[in-house]
């Protein structure tokens, strides 16, 4: 029998919170819980602003905490070949098409073509409305050829038919409605979704499903603010012919107005806490898990 396994995957793009610190130490407890591995990946494909230094400090941060994870760490930064092999496989059956347009460009069509009442996907943004979708392959090839800068956008509908159905999962935590249970999938409610760029051949929805395979993840454990998200994850994962995990998403921790603790806003910095003498048990406390 497959020996579990659980991973916290961060971004070393800014400081560690008190929401890492929650999803960290429940995946760790978990992992312990259930003889399970317990795995560290940094989802730094974000070159641009993910750091070494940020990166040390999450390792400082966690170390803090008591957690332990398995060696090495996979740095996603390293391994833009594996990304690129699945994209080429959904390419190659077709099911991949590129976008030239730029987001600002897709904003004007759009109030032109609908506006506010267009349609948007479960994290509130504007549905891309698909116009390059059907553009000959001589036509995207010759443009990607003379350099055009492009996004690779999933043939949600081609994908779903492919699939023959859209994937669900099984839930052991729950969605931001109490969704727990038999989920139901509905990818084609993100629609076209971009899942690799030019410059990189990945997106954080591609780069975590092809990880959490080649890692043997077998327990997804995450903020319910990704639930909607596993649609699209769960679609991926059947036409790359990859095994689902079972996936459990939590609360999250929230500041005193009730909003999503953020790293640019330094709510409530692990480090900060440290530094102003705090011991990792009030840590735990301070999110409920102790």
């Amino acid at each position: 029998m497959t020996r579990r396994a659980f991973r916290f995957a961060p971004s070393p793009n800014g400081a560690l919170h008190l929401g890492h610190a929650y999803s960290a130490c429940l995946n760790s407890d978990m992992a312990q819980a259930a003889g399970a591995r317990f795995l560290l990946r940094m989802e730094d494909i974000d070159i641009a602003r993910c750091t070494p230094a940020f990166e040390q400090a999450i390792y400082d941060d966690l170390a803090w905490l008591g957690l332990e994870w398995e060696m090495p760490v996979r740095r996603q930064s390293e391994h833009f070949a594996d990304y690129r092999a699945a994209l080429d496989t959904l390419v190659d059956a077709g099911l991949v098409y590129p976008g030239f347009m730029s987001r600002g460009e897709v904003r004007d069509w759009i109030a032109e073509h609908g506006g506010g009442d267009w349609p948007r996907d479960p994290d509130g943004a504007s549905l891309y409305p698909g116009i390059e979708r059907d553009q000959a392959e001589s036509v995207w090839r010759r443009r990607i050829g003379e350099g055009e800068p492009f996004a690779w956008r999933l043939d949600v509908e081609r994908a779903l038919a492919h699939a023959r159905s859209s994937p669900g999962w099984d839930e052991t935590g729950a969605g931001p409605g109490g969704e727990t249970g038999q989920v139901e999938g509905d990818a084609a409610a993100w629609g076209d979704v971009v899942i690799a760029r030019k410059e990189i051949p990945t997106s954080y929805h591609l780069a975590v499903v092809v990880d959490d395979a080649l890692q043997a993840i077998t327990d997804v454990v995450r903020g319910s603010d990704l639930f909607h998200a596993t649609s699209v994850h769960r679609l991926l994962q059947d036409l790359l012919g990859f095994a689902p995990p079972l996936y459990h998403h939590h609360r999250l921790v929230l500041d005193a107005d009730g909003r999503k603790l953020s790293k640019s806003r330094r709510d409530t910095a692990i480090g900060a806490l440290r530094a102003a003498g705090a011991p990792p048990r009030d840590i735990r406390r301070m999110v409920g898990l102790d």
